[in-house]
């Protein structure tokens, strides 16, 4: 089960990487259409512990601008 979620996690990425780049409307719809639907099956099938690393990138991402840009942490 994590390995279907993993590709399907990998498709998502790779077609919203597409989506950015194509240049044509019909294609850039139907890319977004794919990625969305792709992480909504990642996160109904993924196990919990790839739930709660995708839960967590944003919070360690946001973490490391902060201390990056030197504003204290609320």
């Amino acid at each position: 089960m994590l390995v279907l979620s993993i590709l399907s996690l990998a498709l998502a990425s790779f077609s919203a990487i597409l989506c950015f780049t194509v240049q044509e409307d019909v294609i850039r719809a139907s890319l977004g259409c794919v990625a969305v639907l792709s992480i909504l099956v990642t996160l109904f099938f993924a196990p919990w512990a790839l739930k709660l690393t995708l839960a967590a990138v944003p919070f360690g991402v946001e973490r490391f601008y902060r201390l990056s840009q030197n504003t204290p942490l609320e």
